[in-house]
């Protein structure tokens, strides 16, 4: 697993967006280490983001990244909650619309990719409509 840089400043520590930012390049570099294409990163509608949009095949691939220091408050991909799950299917509907096709057009699916301290997992179509 790469290294995650350290912050700029006195701190020495990252921001939140900082961190965010490593953990979803190292997510992209795995994912393209596994055959997925990358499609585009950080993708903002009204209403939610989107972290990586990739392509498995013929397949769409809506990525959300977490992570976690330690399982002790739960692992990172318990932090994908329902209402997270409602806000990426929105923003997936709404880049869609945005390319000329829908959930009904499109093979497409929702993967988490879960990094909880040093370990990290893939969660092949995590959840759907």
């Amino acid at each position: 697993m790469a290294q995650i840089p350290a912050g700029t400043g006195g701190s020495g520590k990252l921001s939140r967006k900082q961190t965010g930012d490593a953990w979803e390049t190292e997510a992209r570099r795995w994912l393209e280490s596994n055959g997925l294409r990358f499609i585009a990163a950080n993708v903002h509608v009204r209403g939610g983001e989107i972290d990586l949009i990739m392509k498995d095949g013929a397949a769409t691939v809506f990525v959300e990244v977490r992570f976690r220091a330690s399982a002790g408050y739960g692992g990172a991909a318990s932090s994908v909650t329902r209402s997270k799950q409602t806000k990426l299917l929105h923003t997936a509907r709404l880049w869609l619309a945005r390319h000329n096709g829908s959930f009904e057009t499109t093979d497409c699916r929702f993967d988490v990719i879960a990094f909880t301290g040093s370990q990290i997992e893939w969660f092949k179509n995590a959840f759907g409509e």
